[in-house]
């Protein structure tokens, strides 16, 4: 049995490690695919960085309470913490993922631009 990683209790969650952890567009798209397609092998967001810096990614999103990840053999699945982010945090997770959305929408107008 391989070893499962460490997730923050609802009480550890802090806010700020929220904000750190979407500060980053790479992690703000991987959120909106989730909230979209639900528990995904992180493999799937191989379109938004290399293996070792999209592990990188994922652990501060793991570390900041806002995605569960289980290890299944070789292969790591994710999943968004939503009602332990809405318990903790009312409207915060929508709010998100909300401006996340606007913000990919914006980024296909200006490609379509170029």
């Amino acid at each position: 049995m391989s070893k499962q990683p460490i997730h923050p209790n609802l009480d550890q969650i802090e806010l700020n490690s929220i904000f750190e952890a979407v500060s980053d567009p790479i992690r703000r798209k991987i959120l909106l695919d989730l909230s979209e397609k639900g528990e995904s092998n992180c493999s799937t967001f191989l379109v938004y960085a290399p293996k070792t810096n999209l592990s990188y990614h994922m652990g501060k999103l793991r570390d900041a309470g806002m995605i569960f990840t289980r290890y299944e053999g070789t292969q790591r699945f994710s999943i968004i913490r939503k009602d332990d982010l809405e318990k903790k945090f009312p409207g915060l997770l929508d709010t998100i993922l909300k401006s996340a959305r606007l913000e990919s929408s914006q980024e296909e107008v200006s490609e379509l631009k170029v």
